[in-house]
């Protein structure tokens, strides 16, 4: 029987050692509380639409995984040449890899069945990764398992950015038949990352849009690419997963297209979208990501924590909430403890209000 929130939860048990991270930065210890549910149940509970006990935290609450034996993740945390050949070039000002100046992998779209060389997934011992990598990872947490590159991403990588916008108005049926053979292998790739490293969750990067809007109309969205990403949605589901997009930029016209395809959350750029807005309208269906950053740049606790207590009472609000909370070294355990016990109250009040009937004797 659901509890109210007690300070006896707060009670440190134990520790989660530090693990393999996303995009080459390693996750961070943290403690291990007295929960009322693990981290797994929280999370399904969440992506079932329930009212969740208190709003995941990534860097606690989940095991995130992106094998560095898959050479696009290398690629794109360090630089280097990627799966499809791509030359990636690390950034320092930014801390993220571009497109090494002057790099073209494919002529033309047209060429792709002759240029391309599709990677072997077979011929990687994933089984040896994993164990010798992520063998040690807490069951209690769920596996978010992390792909860059979608579709989109993948032919501006290939090409260019321009010559992708043309292909997008000029190609479509070699298009299709691109982004269903791209789809083909990545359905693989999920599928040994359900079998080799037991994934709950797919986070699978495409970004859409610029600063002010999107790259393409949400209609050429649903003509050339949601055809491809609801045949990958339902590979995750058959697997007993669950599916999320990242897509960076001013993408708010697609979301009900992404809720269409077959994600069950999305992970955006909060300076470049009304998150809260979005949520209102689409919550109910479509659960948000934050990678929640703005904290580590405020100089007070005081202020991590009104920043904190803003996001949950925002985007927040509906119970179908994630982030990936940063914060200084020296107070990221005291932010991660306020997260929990604010989302925690405010979810009771939540579950109460679904539940009427519901009063803890």
């Amino acid at each position: 029987m659901r509890k109210y929130f007690s300070e006896d939860e707060m009670k440190i048990v134990g520790e989660y050692p530090s693990a393999a991270g996303f995009f080459g930065k390693p996750q961070p210890s943290c403690p291990k509380y007295n929960r009322p549910v693990t981290s797994r149940e929280n999370f399904e509970m969440m992506l079932r639409g329930e009212v969740p006990y208190w709003a995941p935290n990534l860097l606690c609450d989940c095991n995130l995984l992106q094998p560095l034996v898959m050479k696009d993740a290398a690629a794109r945390s360090f630089g280097g040449i990627d799966w499809f050949g791509i030359d990636w070039q690390f950034e320092e000002a930014s801390g993220a890899p571009m497109v090494r100046p002057g790099t073209r992998r494919l002529s033309s779209l047209e060429n792709w069945r002759e240029e391309l060389v599709w990677p072997d997934l077979q011929a990687i011992d994933w089984e040896k990764d994993y164990r010798e990598n992520f063998g040690n990872l807490p069951e209690d947490r769920p596996n978010i398992f992390l792909i860059v590159n979608g579709c989109f991403e993948r032919l501006a990588d290939l090409t260019s950015f321009a010559d992708a916008f043309c292909y997008l108005i000029e190609e479509p049926e070699e298009l299709n038949a691109f982004f269903t053979r791209l789809t083909d292998w990545h359905i693989e790739l999920i599928q040994i990352a359900r079998t080799y490293y037991h994934a709950d969750m797919i986070l699978f990067h495409d970004d859409m849009g610029t600063q002010r809007s999107t790259f393409f109309s949400t209609k050429m969205y649903v003509e050339l690419l949601q055809p491809h990403y609801k045949r990958m949605t339902e590979a995750i589901r058959q697997l007993g997963m669950h599916a999320a997009a990242h897509s960076c930029g001013c993408i708010g016209a697609h979301i009900p297209e992404f809720i269409n395809s077959g994600f069950e959350m999305w992970e955006g750029q909060q300076n470049a979208n009304d998150c809260p807005a979005l949520m209102r309208q689409y919550g109910d269906r479509l659960g948000q990501i934050e990678m929640l950053t703005e904290t580590a740049e405020a100089s007070s606790l005081e202020q991590v924590k009104a920043i904190i207590k803003d996001r949950l009472e925002t985007v927040g609000a509906t119970g179908r909430y994630m982030c990936r909370l940063y914060d200084r070294p020296e107070r990221m355990t005291a932010s991660h403890e306020y997260m929990y016990r604010l989302s925690r109250q405010k979810y009771d009040r939540l579950y109460e209000e679904r539940n009427p009937s519901f009063r803890e004797s």
